[in-house]
């Protein structure tokens, strides 16, 4: 302890407060543990603060902005003005508003909040450096302790954010201009939500992606279906291209990219942002002095309890590894505290669904088909195409498609893929399915109201059993 530090005690040290981090800290609360949650930056961490909320508030806003505007076919002209002052005030409230909400729910369950940043010093104690200058710092002993310092984006070598014209996707997210034009280096889920946006609310916006195609892992039928949609809305893909460097040119960034032909190609934009992917913070609390070594990606590994290899230290959300998704985090940082109370909590994987929210979204649950049958499972699959669904056609969104994978012999629920309007929504259900064991039969019965996008999701699964009746049974 150094001169000048105050020494606490705790039950349970909670390092992060973003999803997985809040969560373990407010149930252990509710579980009567004596809690500490250390947050060195904004209660919410990066999804409620540079993430998923304010996403897809700018989401929600380009969506409106694009449909008003392209309405023309349904009787309705009319033009959309964006302020993005103005939009950007608006999403900030909203985050202000429900990181106060978390602070609330946390004091109401008895979490002692500090705000600074924790960092081991044995496999018992971690000292805080309080945030403000001259604040002081204080050293905290722990009995158990959740790790969850979340993950940062990646920089591309040459192309180091500098916040003004080089972006990070937080950056991105809070200009407040429009630029005329963006250039997009990466076509993961965060390169195509804000170049769909961004695109939408009216800037010029090129892809730049290495790979062949956009949303590698989500399959050809699926990206292929966003892509294309992309295209129609005026975004202009480069694929097989490394961006390399930019250089400063008048008001704009010239970026160098090196393309698989061996030419090296230029690039102009007012603004680049760089969203190659995220990667794990585990390096930023000292896990080495509780004797924690990450792996070669930086996670640190954990069991079904969420414990590392040193049993009293628990890792949650994006630094405990793939996916990284927030609601993830949530479930983990609930079993992590339910453990540490001595419950019997553990994790079941098999039903995380997954969301892009592009044009159209993308929503996945479970098994594909052919992960299906590498695990030994005789697959049966089931569709409807959402060019058959009465809602999607009064919506003015007909592409896509609900896709149900299911084991022949059983019936079992084993997955979804689906590509729609409100995708992130719909897939709610089969992941239902799944986490409770439901057969086709169970869904295809179950009476779904009309006309609605979920209908889409029981004819799939009719489909599947041969016994659809909106479209034709394979």
């Amino acid at each position: 302890m150094v001169v000048g530090d105050i020494s606490t005690g705790t039950e349970l040290l909670v390092i992060g407060g973003g999803p997985g981090g809040y969560a373990a800290a407010i149930r252990g609360g509710q579980l009567g543990l004596d809690v500490t949650l250390v947050e060195a930056d904004a209660y919410g961490g990066t999804c409620l603060n540079e993430g998923c909320i304010p996403s897809k508030a700018l989401i929600h806003v380009s969506d409106l902005a694009h449909e008003v505007e392209g309405a023309e076919t349904m009787g309705l002209y009319a033009r959309a003005d964006v302020d993005m002052q103005g939009l950007v005030g608006w999403k900030d409230g909203i985050v202000e508003r429900l990181t106060e909400g978390v602070e609330t729910l946390c004091t109401a369950n008895g979490v002692n909040l500090i705000e600074g940043h924790a960092e081991f010093v044995d496999g018992h104690t971690a000292r805080v450096a309080h945030r403000g200058e001259g604040q002081g710092s204080e050293s905290i002993e722990f009995e158990h302790a959740v790790v969850a310092t979340g993950s940062r984006p990646i920089e591309v070598p040459g192309l180091a954010f500098d916040g003004e014209r080089i972006l990070a996707s937080s950056d991105a997210l809070s200009l407040e201009s429009l630029p005329d034009s963006l250039l997009v280096v990466g076509g993961g889920y965060v390169g195509m939500e804000l170049s769909t946006t961004f695109a939408k609310l009216g800037s010029d916006v090129t892809v730049l992606e290495m790979l062949g195609d956009v949303l590698p892992g989500y399959g050809d039928d699926v990206t292929r279906v966003v892509r294309e949609r992309a295209e129609e809305i005026g975004i202009d893909f480069r694929f097989g291209e490394a961006a390399q460097e930019w250089t400063e040119t008048g008001d704009a960034a010239r970026v160098t990219a090196d393309a698989e032909d061996g030419e090296t190609n230029t690039y102009t934009a007012d603004r680049v942002l760089v969203a190659v992917g995220r990667e794990p913070a585990a390096d930023t609390c000292g896990v080495e002095a509780v004797g924690l070594d990450p792996t070669e990606q930086g996670f640190l590994e954990t069991d079904d309890a969420t414990r590392t290899a040193v049993d009293h230290v628990h890792a949650v959300g994006d630094v405990a590894g793939e996916p990284m998704l927030a609601h993830k985090a949530y479930r983990e940082g609930h079993v992590a505290a339910e453990v540490v109370a001595g419950e019997p909590a553990r994790l079941d994987h098999r039903a995380i669904p997954a969301a892009v929210f592009t044009d159209p979204e993308i929503g996945t649950v479970g098994l594909n088909a052919e992960d299906a049958e590498a695990e030994g499972f005789d697959p049966v699959t089931g569709e409807m195409s959402m060019g058959a669904s009465g809602r999607a056609l009064t919506l003015g969104a007909e592409t896509g498609f609900v896709r149900i994978v299911a084991d022949a012999e059983t019936g079992f629920i084993l997955g979804a893929r689906i590509v729609s309007p409100r995708a992130s929504e719909l897939v709610a259900e089969v992941g239902l399915a799944i986490e409770m064991g439901a057969r086709l039969g169970d869904l295809a019965a179950t009476i779904h109201v009309h006309p609605t996008l979920s209908e889409a999701v029981a004819e799939a699964a009719a489909n599947a059993a041969g016994t659809a009746l909106h479209t034709l049974n394979q």
